[in-house]
């Protein structure tokens, strides 16, 4: 886990926009943009001035950006099923990703078609359908919804840190499962 240094920034409403670093914020604070929200218990020195780390940033004045789609990619999709095999339930990092429908009958390369899984259920499965292979899909893969200015991997990583998850949770309380 990386969280060691890092800030969640978020828009003055409060919906998340960014991670940066410690430095980038504390010159977003010393500029007036931002307001401080959370600090870290470190302390960093300048020639004149102590400053204590923050962990969640505000912004002082509203940010309007367009809404980006979530692309797939294979970092999405392992965050979406959270390094599981959609088979087996196996977590690891070394998964493929498999066409619930084989592309040899149609399937396309849509959230709704791709899941995590292992090799060893890859190579069961082949390029047949979960039921001619005799397998059964955990979930039912569906495009995530999520925050949208944050990388859908990033905010699922962001989750793991205490502080920031009660300001992730409101925007996407289906993802928090623990």
């Amino acid at each position: 886990m990386r969280h060691h240094g890092e800030v969640l920034v978020l828009n003055q409403n409060y919906e998340p926009l960014n991670v940066c670093t410690w430095r980038r914020a504390i010159a977003l604070l010393c500029l007036g943009k931002a307001i401080e929200l959370e600090g870290d218990s470190r302390v960093v020195h300048s020639a004149a001035s102590e400053f204590r780390v923050p962990s969640v940033v505000r912004l002082a004045e509203q940010i309007r950006r367009p809404l980006p789609q979530i692309k797939l990619s294979r970092q999405s999709l392992m965050a979406r099923d959270e390094w599981t095999c959609q088979y087996c339930g196996r977590h690891s990092k070394h998964l493929t990703v498999d066409h619930v429908i084989p592309r040899r009958l149609g399937g396309q390369h849509v959230w709704e078609n791709v899941v995590a899984c292992c090799t060893d259920c890859n190579n069961r499965k082949g390029d047949l359908t979960p039921r001619e292979a005799g397998l059964t899909l955990l979930r039912v893969p569906q495009r995530p919804r999520f925050v949208p200015y944050l990388s859908f991997a990033t905010f699922r990583w962001a989750l793991n840190n205490e502080v920031w998850r009660g300001y992730l949770e409101p925007f996407a309380p289906h993802l928090i499962s623990r």
